[in-house]
């Protein structure tokens, strides 16, 4: 399989060695989903990072995961990270405030491909939760929009009140330059926006799909469905980005626990192209 091509950026020799860093603010986003930002402790660190990859997050004393960085790369001594409780580790992450340490490993794996996408259309999928590891890429886009044509992002999630980044949300689709559509699988009283899942989006999105690069994050089977209504709509397989974030155990292919095929989820991904992962993507035992 070949594999995308990816500058790795990591802050310590020893992969294996985490950072401390300081809980600098933390803001619930859900019910059940909340961002912190965090710093590092020692001063001078600049902590580099590509959109798309991912911290491996330490909680002393509980566990350690791994998190998507889902803060802008241009802030290098600021890192955000999204985080749904959902087991021991994210739940003990849920109770942080701030002032409280960290540990952190990374960054780790590949990166959007943003730089080989200049003069292209972007259309940028995320169900739920994925709305968070593109967010890098929506602020490095941003800061860079004339290097890009329409730029289209399609958001869905499963009620209003699960939807990421609503201030934020509300200020990109003010934007003359980034159109936005949001839809939610169950609509509640006062929601007067579209409601399905996000593939009905894909149909009527304003996009070239001759010259257009897809960037796709959410649970697996909406990321199976979204890659073939995308296929349908005509792009070309090598130009959607879709992220595998399962999984992982250690960030740098030592354990085995993320193989996906003949690869790594890791260090080879997260971030694949379709045409690379088409033939797993489908098997439920792999």
């Amino acid at each position: 399989m070949e594999l995308v091509e990816k500058e790795l950026l990591t802050t310590i020799q020893n992969p294996m060695l985490p950072l401390t860093f300081q809980v600098r603010s933390r803001r619930q986003e859900t019910k059940d989903t909340f961002t912190l930002e965090i710093e590092p402790v020692e001063s001078g660190v600049e902590f580099k990072f590509l959109p798309g990859q991912f911290n491996m997050v330490y909680v002393f004393g509980v566990g350690e995961v791994p998190i998507s960085i889902s803060s802008d790369p241009n802030r290098w001594n600021r890192i955000a990270h999204t985080i749904r409780m959902v087991g021991v580790v994210t739940k003990a992450m849920g109770k942080l405030k701030k002032g409280d340490l960290l540990g952190i490993r990374g960054p780790f794996g590949s990166s959007w491909p943003i730089d080989r996408c200049s003069e292209c259309d972007i259309v940028i999928v995320a169900g739920g939760i994925g709305l968070a590891p593109l967010r890098p890429a929506i602020y490095h886009i941003l800061s860079n929009r004339e290097k890009y044509n329409r730029v289209v992002l399609l958001y869905g999630a499963r009620t209003p009140d699960d939807i990421l980044y609503k201030n934020e949300i509300e200020k990109w689709r003010s934007r003359f330059d980034f159109e936005v559509y949001v839809t939610v699988d169950r609509g509640t009283t006062g929601w007067k926006g579209n409601v399905g899942v996000v593939t009905t989006l894909i149909p009527r999105a304003p996009f070239n799909p001759e010259n257009t690069v897809a960037f796709v994050c959410g649970p697996e089977i909406m990321m199976r469905f979204t890659s073939l209504e995308l296929l349908k709509r005509g792009v070309k397989e090598h130009n959607i980005f879709l992220s595998m974030e399962r999984n992982m155990k250690c960030g740098i292919g030592l354990c085995g626990h993320c193989q996906f095929g003949p690869a790594f989820i890791c260090k080879d991904g997260p971030v694949f192209s379709y045409s690379q992962i088409k033939d797993l993507i489908f098997k439920r035992e792999i």
